[in-house]
């Protein structure tokens, strides 16, 4: 197996991890909306008249990263959109922390205000766990192509309207 096939191999490991852990975490607020409702209102960022669009919007777009990375179908578009989300969760953890909030974040159902108690353990572990979402989520960016994916199918339409097929990835390094 060359380098390339196992990196292939990983990455499809790797978008399935991401695109359960994404599907988990949408569907969870979809189908709970009041439950997300009051994990959006517990950190306290956005005006009230916003928070509604938030607690339905986040878990659409969860969803829809999710369905994309399961079906490999604009992998990496789909690993920058986690990356992002990843990054607005990390920051609303530490504001939520610097602030002195005690809240539950909500992130898989569930949220909102908690009795205070163990705010820095909860946080960090929570932090730490976004940042490792996170790092899946770069490797995808760098390396999106993958076993088992329709991207395959959307390369032969970029080449078919000029885009450049080459994928500097794609190097076979058997002698």
């Amino acid at each position: 197996m060359t380098n390339f096939e196992r990196t292939q191999w990983i990455s499809t490991v790797v978008r399935v991890i991401l695109a359960g852990i994404m599907l988990w975490a949408g569907l969870a607020k979809l189908l709970e909306p009041e439950q997300a409702l009051r994990a959006v209102q517990a950190y306290r960022i956005f005006p009230p008249s916003i928070d509604d669009l938030v607690a339905i919007g986040l878990p659409i777009v969860e969803v829809a990263a999710g369905v994309l990375l399961l079906l490999g179908l604009g992998t990496r578009f789909a690993a920058w959109l986690t990356a992002g989300l990843m990054v607005l969760f990390i920051a609303g953890v530490a504001s939520a922390w610097i602030r002195g909030l005690s809240i539950d974040c909500g992130c898989f159902g569930g949220g909102g205000d908690v009795p205070s108690g163990g705010e820095a353990a909860r946080y960090l572990t929570e932090i730490g766990r976004d940042l490792v979402f996170m790092g899946l989520a770069v490797w995808l960016i760098r390396f999106p192509k993958s076993r088992l994916s329709l991207d395959p199918l959307t390369d032969d339409i970029a080449v078919e309207i000029g885009q450049d097929d080459t994928d500097p990835d794609e190097v076979d390094e058997t002698p």
